[in-house]
Order: C-alpha cells, then sequence, then structure tokens
C-alpha cells in the first residue's frame, strides 16, 4: 500500500479518517484507492501494527451517500444509514484491500445495506488460498461519527457507523443465512476461532 492520499474529502469522510486516526493513534497510515465501475472513489487505510502484531485496514468512502433498499425507487438522498468497514488481520495481509473495497462498493453497485449481520459471498476465495469466501459484518468498537454538527456537512445525515468486516466460508455463511449471523459467533466462540486469523480453521 502506498502513502497518504485517497478519495477527495467531504465533510463526512474527512470526520471519518480523524476518528479513525484518532482510534488507531496513527496521523497517517498507509492508504490505497480502488475504484469500481458504478461507485465512487473508495480508500483502504491500513493502521498497525499494534503491540498484538494486528494490522487494521479501513474503508473511508463507503459513507460518502446514504445506503437505501433497492426496492425503494425514490431513496432520501440524504437520510439513511451510513457505515464504514474495519478489518483487522494477524500479521497483516494487503491482498485483502480489494476484497474489503468491494464489499464497502456494494451498497451503490449492489444496493446491500450493511449493518451489523449482512452477509455477503463472493463465491470465489477472497484472496489468493484463502479458505474464505464472503464477509459476515458485525459491531466494531470504533465510535461512530455524527455529522449532526460538522460544518457543510448535509443536514439530516444520519451518523455512520462503523463495522467489522469477517472473512467467512461458505459453510459459515450458510449456517449464518440459516440461523442467524449470532449462531455463527456463537460456533466462533466455541472453537475458540479467532475471526482475525487469515489462516483458522473453518467452525463448520
Amino acid at each position: 500500500m502506498g502513502g497518504a492520499g485517497g478519495a477527495p474529502m467531504s465533510p463526512i469522510l474527512d470526520a471519518v479518517r480523524r476518528r479513525l486516526c484518532g482510534y488507531f493513534e496513527e496521523s497517517d497510515p498507509a492508504s490505497a484507492t480502488l475504484t469500481f465501475l458504478g461507485a465512487g472513489a473508495l480508500t483502504i487505510l491500513r493502521f498497525g501494527p499494534d503491540t498484538a502484531g494486528v494490522v487494521t485496514y479501513a474503508t473511508v468512502g463507503c459513507s460518502a451517500e446514504p445506503m437505501s433498499d433497492p426496492a425503494d425507487f425514490a431513496p432520501d438522498p440524504v437520510a439513511g444509514p451510513r457505515a464504514e468497514l474495519l478489518l483487522p488481520v494477524h500479521g497483516g495481509l494487503d491482498a485483502v484491500t480489494r476484497p474489503l473495497a468491494m464489499l464497502a462498493a456494494a451498497p451503490t453497485v449492489e444496493g446491500l445495506v450493511l449493518r451489523p449481520g449482512a452477509l455477503l459471498d463472493f463465491t470465489a476465495p477472497l484472496w489468493p488460498e484463502a479458505r474464505f469466501t464472503g464477509f459476515v459484518l458485525l459491531d466494531a468498537e470504533v465510535p461512530e461519527v455524527d455529522p449532526a454538527h460538522l460544518p457543510g456537512a448535509p443536514a439530516g445525515a444520519e451518523p455512520v457507523r462503523f463495522l467489522q468486516a469477517v472473512p467467512a466460508t461458505a459453510n459459515e455463511l450458510a449456517l449464518a443465512r440459516a440461523k442467524g449471523a449470532a449462531a455463527l459467533v456463537e460456533a466462533w466462540r466455541a472453537q475458540g476461532a479467532d475471526p482475525g486469523d487469515p489462516h483458522r480453521a473453518p467452525a463448520v
């Protein structure tokens, strides 16, 4: 990944970047910018490794626009949920940058609303030799960004929520679809699985 740079900053995206840099205590993280047809530019920031050797990849750009149900033919251009994604990886693995950006682009490209429990299966390895084919979204610990008092932010914009994207196998995603994401999280806990381990064994 390269140095500083990325998507042009709106008041909301600027606040998102400040929140992430403050939370991870890095003022100038490495970054990469990716673009997808039909979606705006997305920046992936790379924080760490921390004292435990964890590198966290974080998106900036997904929250530029509110998400809406694809069945809504006249979505509100301002109101609606906004989110950014985090992906912690033990030891770091820059190959996760592209699938993470693809997930962040999914609200625009596929009409997916990113929220806790949401699933997206790419049906192919997320990176070369990966056993994981998609992601499950869970709440992240980074506090949300409320644009209500940001100068220049659109009136009525909803807070930006931070979600953790956890790589999952096809069978794990099937379990989450059938019984809910909470059942998959419980399976991980029962096995002692670490969601940040890119080489962990499947829970099911």
